[in-house]
């Protein structure tokens, strides 16, 4: 059964590039098209996101230190890496923006974000930006004596553009507050106006191609359709996270309230943009745990934003928030490669986190690796279908497509029939193709 609003996913268009070659970014005569189709990235299905830095990363002149790994992101099969934010902050890590028109940050000079972005453009890499709008950090103290008003930068917001709430003289937020800084009025024709002004900047003048929308819980899903159709970026996910359902004993089976609310959002935006799939990283990082059940749904579907409306759902293990070293809902560490078995061969938009691709060694590397190199050669995309065989404390199995099965966990399993062959393996992980 489809949650409330959800559309059927209609099947994406045959994939039109040979299977040796990533189906990333087309050619520059193609990009043309795209940029006034936005829903083509979501309609094709293929993306397979790395997100390119963790909380650490403004340390290590990470633009420049990024530019080396780009080859190897691009020969990977990546489409597009989610960058930090790549403009001025008050914090070094980028998420608490102040003059946003200048891209001299903790992460490099705008020469050198320059210079990174042209090379992922070579490697046909797409860039995508985090868009980080829910607040802004004031430079002069007005009403009320709090700092929000915006004097002396670009973009020189009074008390109206700062939500009633926080401290200004908008109105109400539209979402919940972000805590301890102004929170933006969307609500205010200006602010908006300077909004999207300031997206069609970092799409047409700086070189950014896709968009991740930062605490997407804080302001209406209307003003995020409202600044991707203005700005037309190829691809955008945003960030609505909020708890799973727990109860005395852990998590819930049932997180459909949870995946609800993130379908709602999607459809907010008019569903122009996918969201990160929360629900399915809650629950995958207990099923791992011996509790493998947990992936199959009553209805026998995947039980979390993938199993409903796979076209928008982007899963992933961790992040900058979730893992790094703010670690503040990590995926069992020796259990990574089932998960990325997990969403590598299963339907939605996969996202590789930095830390595991190159920090943890070179064999998790060729594992997920291998992984991205089955899904391209098998054409698993967001849509693909999904036949769940095995759902047990210690077993899972599937069959995605006619050609892909898999399993995950301790318990031995492998398909019937002598034309599957073995595709990889690994500690608690198979695959196999026909």
């Amino acid at each position: 059964m489809l949650p409330n609003g959800a559309t059927p996913d209609p099947q994406p268009q045959p994939q039109s590039q040979s299977h040796s070659q990533p189906a990333i970014e087309p050619s520059d005569s193609r990009e043309n098209a795209q940029q006034t189709d936005i829903g083509a990235a979501v309609r094709n299905g293929r993306e397979i996101l790395l997100q390119a830095f963790n909380w650490e990363s403004h340390k290590h002149d990470w633009w420049r230190n990024l530019e080396t790994k780009v080859p190897d992101i691009g020969r990977s099969g990546f489409t597009s890496a989610w960058l930090p934010p790549a403009t001025h902050s008050f914090a070094p890590e980028g998420y608490l923006p102040q003059d946003i028109y200048s891209l001299n940050s903790k992460y490099g000079s705008e020469n050198l974000l320059k210079s990174l972005l042209h090379k992922m453009k070579q490697h046909k890499v797409r860039a995508m930006a985090d868009i980080v709008i829910n607040h802004r950090v004031g430079t002069t103290r007005g009403h009320g004596g709090k700092y929000n008003r915006y004097d002396g930068i670009s973009l020189s917001w009074d008390e109206r553009a700062v939500t009633s709430c926080t401290g200004g003289l908008g109105n109400p937020s539209t979402g919940d507050n972000f805590h301890g800084v102004p929170n933006i009025d969307h609500s205010q024709l200006f602010v908006r106006k300077d909004i999207t002004g300031w997206l069609q900047w970092l799409r047409n003048n700086v070189g950014f191609q896709d968009f991740r929308f930062d605490f997407a819980r804080g302001y209406s899903a209307k003003y995020v359709k409202e600044y991707i159709e203005g700005a037309k970026p190829i691809f955008s996910v945003g960030e609505y996270w909020d708890s799973c359902n727990y109860n005395g004993h852990g998590l819930d089976y049932n997180q459909d309230s949870h995946r609800q609310r993130i379908v709602n959002w999607i459809n907010g935006t008019g569903q122009l943009s996918t969201a990160f799939d929360f629900t399915t990283k809650g629950i995958l990082q207990e099923a791992v745990k011996g509790q493998l059940w947990r992936l199959r749904d009553p209805q026998g579907k995947p039980p979390g934003v993938v199993g409903w409306w796979p076209s928008r759902s982007v899963t992933f293990l961790d992040n900058h928030d979730t893992g790094s070293t703010q670690a503040h809902w990590p995926f069992p560490t020796n259990h990574i490669m089932e998960g990325y078995t997990y969403i590598l061969t299963h339907p939605g938009i996969p996202t590789v986190f930095y830390d595991h691709f190159y920090d943890w060694g070179d064999s998790i590397h060729d594992q997920i690796v291998k992984l991205i190199d089955i899904r391209k050669r098998q054409d698993i995309h967001s849509r693909s279908s999904i036949t769940i065989l095995e759902a047990q404390p210690n077993l899972y199995s599937a069959m995605i497509g006619e050609k892909v099965c898999m399993k995950i966990g301790d318990g031995s399993w492998c398909p019937a029939g002598r034309e599957w062959t073995l595709a990889t393996c690994g500690h608690r992980y198979a695959v196999w193709n026909k």
